[in-house]
């Protein structure tokens, strides 16, 4: 990765760790719960804290806070000049909104693997069979609500701003679990096939909408006009959703870290490289039948099942996983030049926003 995003990925695991502890202490306690029954103690605290702050310790990109952070620096420098300085107001709270994405993305983790019955999570087992089904749930659904407390901990004065923050967070989560409960229908019902479009509206919903949530916000920290926002949160959309596909691929090819090769088959997703295989051969097809009938033997197999590779391979002969690829990475690149035409071509941070998501596509996949 650039050495570029060193200084601002420290300064975001800073805010990471300040609004999420690994231990609770008072003054934490009161910003996140307000005051508590004398009763309560960490101890009573600790199965909301352990459960989310271990997936947040066990990596991940960071690339949306990283992003949101890097939007605000590039409008620093639009508006002025080539300057655009790290210790502004501006740039703290763009870095202090930080952990409203991240958060909210390792809650959504929390859920999805719940959802899809997923084993591990970045090399590990998952958080809900590590601390059981209740637990995970319950942290998972805690920690959606814990990210909003960076908002109240702004330390601007402007209520305006905060409420506005506020009903973007809300308004991105809504569309975030419409695009789960989208992508939870069409695996349930086997027998319906999305066609490319759906999917790609789901995707921008489920995994764009995170992407657009980091762009407003660092939008918003610089108090940027409403269609600078909403262009730049629909390009960090699109952008999502083609990382989404480029997931997609990486599932069928050469696994993606911390999961096992082909398990989206296993969980019987309708991934892009899936929907274009029946676009092209017809869902009622003998082709798309034999594919149907190893998803079928998948389930009920796993993982090991040899019905996972001859699904794979049967995608990969009729060319589905590299045009699926090609579209992913077209949408990152049309992403990227509208980026360069909202903040400018030259403009620094723009190229390493370009750079950020050009380095996260694999050379190989």
């Amino acid at each position: 990765m650039n050495k570029d995003f060193a200084p601002y990925l420290a300064r975001i695991e800073e805010e990471i760790h300040k609004a999420l502890p690994k231990v609770s202490g008072k003054e934490w306690q009161d910003t996140v719960f307000g005051e508590l029954y004398p009763a309560v103690t960490a101890n009573h605290i600790s199965p909301l804290i352990t459960p989310t702050r271990s997936l947040v310790d066990l990596g991940g990109k960071r690339w949306r806070p990283l992003l949101l952070v890097l939007t605000a620096q590039a409008l620093a420098e639009k508006d002025g000049g080539t300057k655009a300085p790290s210790s502004s107001n501006n740039f703290d709270t763009a870095c202090h909104l930080t952990p409203l994405v991240e958060f909210t993305h390792t809650a959504s983790l929390i859920h999805d693997d719940i959802e899809d019955s997923s084993d591990t999570r970045r090399g590990q087992p998952a958080a809900y069979i590590t601390y059981g089904l209740d637990t995970a749930l319950n942290a998972g659904s805690w920690l959606y609500f814990a990210a909003t407390s960076c908002i109240d901990t702004l330390s601007c004065k402007d209520e305006a701003l905060k409420a506005r923050i506020y009903a973007l967070y809300n308004m991105e989560l809504r569309r975030l679990h419409l695009g789960q409960a989208m992508d939870i229908a069409w695996h349930r019902n086997k027998g319906f096939i999305p066609s490319p479009d759906e999917y790609l509206a789901m995707v921008q919903c489920k995994t764009g909408t995170l992407a657009s949530l980091a762009v407003k916000l660092g939008c918003m920290a610089c108090q940027a006009d409403d269609s600078t926002a909403k262009k730049a949160g629909a390009t960090a959309a699109k952008i999502g959703a083609g990382f989404q596909i480029i997931d997609d691929v990486i599932n069928l090819s050469t696994g993606n870290p911390g999961k096992k090769r082909g398990d989206d088959i296993v969980e019987g997703k309708k991934s892009l490289p899936v929907l274009l295989f029946a676009q092209s051969k017809g869902n009622t097809s003998k082709e798309f039948k034999e594919l149907e009938n190893c998803f079928e033997q998948a389930a009920k197999e796993g993982i090991n099942s040899p019905a996972v590779e001859k699904a794979i391979g049967i995608l990969e002969s009729a060319n589905s996983i590299a045009t699926a690829k090609q579209k992913g990475v077209s949408l990152i690149e049309e992403g990227c030049a509208e980026f360069a035409e909202i903040f400018g071509s030259a403009n620094k941070y723009a190229l390493l926003i370009q750079d950020l998501f050009r380095s996260m596509v694999p050379a190989k996949i």
